[in-house]
């Protein structure tokens, strides 16, 4: 079958499964193979974690654009549009360059199926599409974000990356990638890969895990931690800080986000850049401009005077939302925009929120689809947690209305899905065209 259309593309995508069983990396390296091994155009950095991958991946893009150098962005998931898992230099890919890659990609997956061989997966189609649209446009290096796990992850079929980083890691996936931090660390130092360095965050319990197995793979290993990192200035304009780091030492870096958390995230990013110094040309200003001009969607992102996304959805998120809320709570009135999918620990969530934050107004709203939590559950257990302005509205566009409106000239938080953020941003964009 021809695809004539963008669209009739992205709808045959969204048609294949997310949630199967993975296809093994055997498969993937197959299809590649067939493909003509796109990815032996480019050099490639292998992000995984639970918490920060996609921020740090941002991070090293734009340094690296910064440096001169063209860069590939491959994350997930996307927000509004599917072309957001695919970067050119932090720009999403056209759309005929999108329906390009699919088409080669459709033709693999008749050819496959045809052969008795399995359909790739919803990942394993866009992970192919990406690794033909990169080698397509030219690019010098494609940093790259696993998508659930790593060490049987997609992406773990590129075999030779430059550089293996692992961000936060925490409680999240359990079904798929185990019940404990240690289990799930195991998982994610998957995607090591024998005298590669590895940069990771050593801040959680589980990280000897990480340390054990680049020992045992014979990978150079460096550990950042949040004493490595002083802040120097946390504004509603974004976060100042230096790093331990000698090479650094003298340099004060700005992000523009407002959560603590992406500090180390930049850290992580940085110390990936000193790790890999005998393979770019660069300068510290480079870095520090790159830094501060990283765009990253849904991660405590300002989207209006005010009005920040975050795409907490997870135990570490929620903590980690809470850190951020809190500190600007003595200055400012809370408004919280909620919701929540019905795989995810969301009464925890709320709990956690109530007990740590002033919330001056709370509306819940719900995601429609087979994982909904109706708003007035949502509703229901932010009043049994001691809020008292508390406003249910299932339609999105009417609750963000709702609290836009509650807001007044405090802080609006729009938290507990990336699929909320996605409406919310999609909302705003609309509002902006209209």
């Amino acid at each position: 079958m021809i695809f004539l259309n963008y669209e009739e593309a992205v709808a045959y995508i969204d048609e294949t499964p997310k949630f199967t069983t993975k296809n093994s990396l055997e498969h993937t390296r197959e299809c590649l193979r067939r493909l003509g091994n796109p990815q032996d155009s480019f050099q490639v950095i292998h992000v995984a974690g639970t918490n920060g991958k996609g921020s740090t991946c941002a991070f090293l893009a734009s340094m690296l654009r910064e440096a001169g150098y063209s860069c590939g962005l491959f994350t997930s998931p996307h927000l509004v549009k599917i072309n957001e898992r695919f970067q050119i230099d932090e720009i999403p890919v056209e759309d005929k360059l999108f329906l390009q890659a699919f088409q080669r990609v459709k033709e693999l997956a008749d050819e496959l199926t045809s052969q008795g061989i399995h359909h790739p997966t919803y990942f394993e189609m866009l992970f192919l599409m990406g690794m033909l649209i990169f080698k397509e446009a030219g690019v010098d290096y494609v940093v790259l974000e696993t998508g659930l796990g790593g060490r049987l992850d997609a992406t773990t079929s590129i075999e030779n990356p430059m550089a293996c980083v692992i961000t936060s890691i925490s409680m999240d996936h359990m079904e798929y990638l185990g019940n404990t931090l240690e289990e799930i660390a195991g998982e994610k130092a998957g995607i090591i890969v024998p005298g590669v360095p590895v940069i990771f965050d050593g801040n959680h319990q589980a990280a000897q895990v990480i340390r054990d197995r680049a020992k045992e793979l014979g990978s150079p290993c460096y550990e950042i931690c949040e004493k490595d990192c002083k802040v120097l200035e946390n504004t509603r304009e974004g976060i100042a800080f230096s790093m331990e780091e000698e090479s650094f030492k003298d340099t004060v870096f700005r992000i523009p986000f407002v959560a603590r958390y992406q500090v180390m995230n930049a850290a992580l990013a940085l110390k990936t850049m000193e790790v890999l110094r005998k393979s770019f040309t660069y300068t510290t200003e480079d870095l520090r401009r790159g830094i501060a001009r990283t765009r990253w969607q849904g991660r405590m992102e300002t989207v209006l005077p005010g009005v920040i996304v975050d795409g907490a959805h997870n135990e570490d998120g929620v903590r980690r939302f809470v850190e951020t809320a809190k500190h600007f709570q003595e200055e400012a009135k809370i408004t919280l925009l909620f919701s929540a999918v019905a795989d995810k620990d969301y009464p925890d969530m709320i709990r956690e929120i109530c007990e740590a934050i002033r919330l001056e107004n709370v509306v819940t709203t719900q995601i429609d689809g087979y994982r909904v939590v109706p708003a007035e559950d949502l509703a229901e257990i932010f009043r049994q947690n001691g809020c008292q302005n508390v406003t249910a509205k299932p339609d999105i566009p009417a609750a963000l209305e709702e609290a836009l409106e509650r807001k007044e000239d405090g802080i609006l938080f729009c938290v507990g899905s990336l699929y909320l953020v996605g409406a919310v941003k999609g909302e705003i964009r609309r509002r902006a065209h209209d």
